[in-house]
């Protein structure tokens, strides 16, 4: 597991950026340990969709502006559905789940540190605590199923790592919105909040990697 979690944490963190070839032989040299670990975490990695496969090694999965989109889309659409059926289906343990979920959440965000990857990590682990929980609230496993293929977790950290105090501030309060509807059993009302909260994480990733593309840009012109 270990070579797994490395090499996951170096994609997400962006430590190994999109289209970086990995090899077994050269990862196995970086982390000391003999090529069949790397071999499995790579076959798992290859199998989450954050690696493809070249002719020799694999490389790190990129993704295109409307990989992003569509991927955001269809989460809002398994989200949203979600948290209506969490609206009528959960209980008093689902709700404990959830707000104990988004008060670490609310923690994390008060202990915040800019560009400090621990605490972006955090952040990004508890909202996935609040997210899980409203799935499991539905009780349907079949939505957790279909939700795993398309959060993609280097997509979804980079959105934190773009995030300021302030857009965490709002990120909490529609979390609030969501879990006060669930709580008071109305599902439209938990499904609209679901769906302005995942889109508003699309258009905030969809905004930076224009600003990245722009700056690239202009780094050409003046080369």
């Amino acid at each position: 597991m270990y070579a797994y979690e490395f090499i996951k944490d170096a994609i997400i963190q962006g430590k190994y950026e999109p289209g970086m070839r990995l090899a077994e032989e050269s990862l196995a040299k970086e982390l000391n340990l003999s090529r069949t670990p790397i071999r499995e975490a790579i076959k798992q990695l290859e199998a989450e969709g954050l690696v493809v496969p070249l002719k020799r090694g694999v490389s790190v999965r990129h993704f295109s502006k409307e990989d992003i989109r569509q991927i955001y889309d269809l989460r809002t659409l398994l989200e949203g559905y979600g948290a209506s059926q969490a609206a009528i289906y959960r209980s008093d343990e689902d709700m404990k789940r959830m707000e104990n979920a988004n008060s670490l959440y609310e923690k994390a965000i008060s202990q915040y540190i800019e560009s400090d990857m621990d605490s972006i990590k955090e952040i990004v682990d508890v909202n996935q605590e609040f997210h899980n929980a409203v799935v499991a609230a539905s009780k349907n496993s079949h939505i957790y199923f279909h939700i795993s293929k398309v959060v993609v977790v280097p997509i979804v950290f980079r959105s934190f790592y773009w995030y300021n105090p302030f857009q965490l501030q709002q990120s909490l309060e529609v979390h609030k919105i969501i879990l006060e509807a669930i709580k008071n059993r109305e599902p439209e009302r938990a499904r609209i909040a679901m769906h302005e909260h995942i889109f508003q994480g699309r258009d905030h990733v969809l905004k930076h990697l224009e600003e990245i593309k722009n700056s690239h840009l202009l780094k050409e012109e003046h080369s």
